[in-house]
């Protein structure tokens, strides 16, 4: 670690992990420039310098979601069996969210103020997107799913965001067996829903 008046990339990157640490065990309210940098072993001025300002900081934790996010997906292999993929991704972003809810909610709740992410910020997005409009359009080669594969994943996306936020806060069921059977219940009726016309 380098003294902490020397502003480095190697200083930058530990605010950013202590920041990523504070977000994951206090949530959102605990995340603050003066208890980031006392944590640091740094001072306020050092995260203005380094990221410009506290927004600065919210938004390199916006782009480390979705970096951690498309980790997630990369690591995901291919069985031959589109919807299986498919399932497969959606369970990936549920296990994300669940394993990480208060970096999940910096990436598509905005609890911060001061923080709106603009077209070139929510680009970081772009990446997941498009890992799950390709699964989206191997359904549709594969002739299970009709339609086109963006809006699709756009809509699979939403259903996504919508039952992880909800299993988060603790409105989709109290028993792992509610949670696990309303998730397949909606991801199943929604690639049903595609299937073409016969």
């Amino acid at each position: 670690m380098p003294p902490a008046k020397e502003r480095t990339p190697e200083l930058r990157r530990h605010i950013l992990d202590t920041a990523i640490d504070v977000l994951a065990s206090e949530g959102v309210a605990a995340v603050t420039t003066r208890k980031i940098a006392g944590l640091a072993g740094t001072s306020p001025p050092a995260i203005y310098e380094l990221f410009g300002h506290k927004a600065g900081l919210i938004r390199e934790l916006f782009f480390e979601g979705f970096r951690r996010l498309n980790a997630a997906f990369e690591r995901l292999g291919t069985s031959g069996d589109a919807v299986a993929d498919l399932a497969a991704t959606v369970h990936a972003f549920r296990t994300f969210a669940s394993d990480n809810p208060n970096l999940f909610n910096v990436m598509y709740n905005r609890p911060f103020d001061g923080f709106e992410p603009d077209g070139a910020k929510r680009s970081v997005g772009d990446g997941t997107r498009r890992f799950l409009v390709d699964r989206v359009g191997h359904c549709v080669q594969a002739g299970v799913m009709a339609g086109d594969p963006i809006d699709i994943a756009h809509a699979l996306l939403g259903l996504a965001i919508g039952l992880a936020t909800q299993e988060n806060a603790g409105w989709l069921g109290s028993t792992a067996e509610s949670r696990d059977r309303r998730w397949t219940l909606a991801v199943d009726a929604f690639i049903r829903g595609f299937a073409p016309a016969r």
